[in-house]
């Protein structure tokens, strides 16, 4: 790593630099540099970081593609011709002992060769009790080893697998002959797409989805709890479950009033799971809470929703929390990873630990003690006028690190495009807006009437599972913002054996020939000093709308593009793509082929080529046989899912 500090480092980020190449130099020595990614998030930090550093800004132009396969081996493929694989390929592989490992197209654990891209085997469809065209690509999976044996967790199909790294097959002592059926009693499925199990100390932890009642929807009740549980590595023994919404007599239970933590399971950690091994902590970000727009049925702050917990990967115990938003409304999940790094504060070390939210903040601890680094405020916010429901009065306000992006809607805040600025308020004046955390609202059905709360960030939220890296280099963290708004409207329903009085339809938040109502960049990347809590540099990230007819003529900056990709930071640069239509909107701002490198101490851009599709998974990077590659899943709603890597 160079010492080549370039941009505005604190003398507190500097020592914290200096300190990390210093030790990182060490660790290395002479050897090639510890280049393995034997997590999904890097390491169980989370941090999306590699010191990898071959690739530099003074050669990225020669960057190119070297391989590229697709995201499922041809045995897989061959077996059932009818198969469609989606394009929303989630995949991040796994680099350990010069072999890459990954999820595939259908959730099928798949070894590669890191140098080619060849298939070295494929998991078992036997060992599923269901085809392989049933399943899904997850964003992870993990890799265990200890003097027992090296063996691979993945979750698929309501299963927990423990795999040989060197065949591929069920390893047969692991629960009932390599499986672990992890469906409640009483429940239908188990999904875990969007993360991947992680192991603390010889214990296997899993969180995930069961039955899912939907955020919107009028029915609630009886909905299963989605707990996180920890198993024993070896055995497949469940040792303990974390309840996601506390019972009674649970520290907890009486922030759901009138007993409504019986039956509002709706509320789980779906993404991202990061660990302190030192520690023996797990750090769990949940999610919003049942019917997350009204909830008269659920008075009180309803934890866990919305909380990060620091768990006791031993026992299952908490540790610490932390509640981001109570009572939400909004859906303002933790849906990204609790990033783990070490800091320096007023000359003080902290182990800290950084959750987005979807909010627009970063919330910083300290992970071992829950402090928060710097004062979190509890401030007044709007109320609501919906009969029945009672919002919290007030909710945290961070003093430090401002927010990476806009939040609630002002005047200044709408388009001001020549060509559609008139128009753009006249569609804002049938909306509610103000300021974040200004609740849903009732639409009317009289002309010009309410059409409900328009605001930023909507329920898409500013931060998902794509944002939050960390360059313990530097100390900076980097943080990814979607600026597009939602509106959260509230009807009432008509449907007699409904559990509450009203539900949210179409959150969409209208066009104006695929412009947003609020301005512009609508994808953001911020690099924040955590050191000082200040943000260093912030830019658009990906330029939308460049030969739309009614900017054509205009001069604007780069617009940023609203979509959900993921970075990587490596020793010199960051990268990033600018992510797929596969993220939930087809406007033409919302999605692209472009990757860039970024000079991660500047945010100048150095570098960008076309994938072949958008970005769907977050990119990884190791080094093998002295060469550093770059591997990155793609794919859209109209071209084939890929896994390509890239390398000088």
């Amino acid at each position: 790593m160079s010492l080549a500090l370039r941009g505005s480092l604190s003398l507190s980020g500097f020592t914290a630099a200096l300190s990390a190449a210093l030790l990182s130099f060490t660790a290395t020595d002479l050897e090639a540099q510890h280049t393995d990614w034997p997590y999904w998030g890097g390491t169980r930090l989370f941090q999306r970081y590699s010191p990898a550093d071959q690739i530099d800004a003074d050669n990225v132009q020669d960057v190119e593609i070297v391989w590229r396969r697709p995201a499922a081996d041809s045995s897989v493929t061959d077996a059932d011709p009818q198969l469609r694989i989606s394009g929303n390929f989630r995949a991040t592989p796994i680099y350990v002992d010069g072999v890459l490992y990954t999820s595939n197209g259908v959730g099928l654990v798949e070894a590669i060769d890191p140098a080619t891209g060849a298939t070295r085997w494929v998991q078992s469809f036997e060992a599923d009790s269901l085809q392989a065209t049933r399943g899904a690509s997850s964003r992870g999976i993990e890799y265990w080893s200890e003097g027992s044996g090296d063996r691979i967790f993945t979750v698929r199909l309501g299963n927990l697998y423990a795999l040989d790294p060197a065949t591929g097959e069920a390893i047969a002592d692991f629960g009932d002959n390599g499986a672990v059926n992890l469906v409640p009693e009483g429940a239908e499925t188990f999904s875990l797409v969007s993360s991947s199990p992680i192991v603390v100390n010889g214990v296997v932890i899993v969180s995930g989805t069961v039955d899912g009642a939907g955020d919107g929807g009028a029915q609630w009740r009886g909905v299963h709890s989605e707990d996180v549980r920890g198993f024993d590595a070896l055995s497949g023994e469940l040792l303990w479950t974390f309840h996601a919404v506390p019972r009674q007599g649970e520290f907890g239970a009486e922030s759901w009033g009138n007993d409504s933590w019986n039956g509002a399971g709706d509320l789980g950690s779906w993404c991202c799971l990061s660990a302190d091994e030192e520690l023996g902590h797990v750090y769990i970000p949940f999610t919003a809470p049942t019917a997350a727009y009204f909830g008269g049925h659920r008075p009180g702050d309803n934890l866990y929703s919305n909380s990060l917990v620091a768990i006791d990967a031993a026992t299952g115990e908490r540790v610490w929390h932390f509640q981001m938003v109570r009572h939400d409304v909004w859906e303002y999940d933790n849906v990204g990873p609790p990033v783990l790094g070490d800091i320096v504060v007023d000359g003080r070390p902290i182990k800290a630990v950084m959750q987005a939210n979807k909010t627009g903040w970063v919330y910083v601890f300290d992970r071992v003690t829950g402090e928060p680094v710097w004062p979190i405020e509890d401030l007044p916010v709007p109320q609501s006028d919906v009969p029945g429901e009672v919002l919290s009065p007030t909710q945290p306000f961070p003093t430090k690190p401002a927010p990476i992006a806009t939040q609630g809607i002002t005047e200044a805040d709408i388009v001001d495009f020549p060509e559609v600025a008139q128009v753009a308020r006249a569609t804002v004046a049938n909306f509610v807006t103000g300021p974040i955390f200004t609740p849903p609202s009732i639409v009317s059905d009289e002309p010009g009437g309410n059409q409900g709360t328009l605001t930023l960030p909507g329920s898409w939220g500013s931060a998902n599972w794509n944002t939050g890296a960390f360059d313990p280099e530097t100390g900076y963290y980097y943080g990814f913002a979607n600026d597009i708004p939602r509106v959260y409207r509230l009807v009432e329903t008509d449907d007699p054996d409904a559990d509450m009085p009203y539900w949210s339809p179409n959150r969409e938040a209208p066009y104006l020939d695929g412009i947003p109502l609020t301005r512009p960049p609508w994808g953001r990347i911020t690099a924040i000093d955590m050191n000082t809590g200040e943000h260093v540099w912030q830019i658009a990230n990906g330029d939308s709308l460049s030969e739309h007819p009614d900017l054509d003529e205009l001069d604007l900056p780069t617009l940023g593009i609203a979509s959900r990709p993921a970075a990587l930071v490596t020793g010199s640069l960051l990268f990033i793509g600018v992510g797929s239509n596969n993220h939930g909107g087809t406007q033409p701002n919302m999605w692209g082929t472009a990757f860039r490198a970024y000079d991660k101490f500047t945010g100048e851009e150095v570098w960008r080529t076309d994938l072949p599709s958008g970005t769907t998974g977050a990119p990884m990077s190791y080094m093998h046989e002295g060469r550093q590659y770059i591997v990155v899943a793609v794919g859209s709603f109209g071209d084939e899912p890929e896994l390509v890597a890239l390398g000088l």
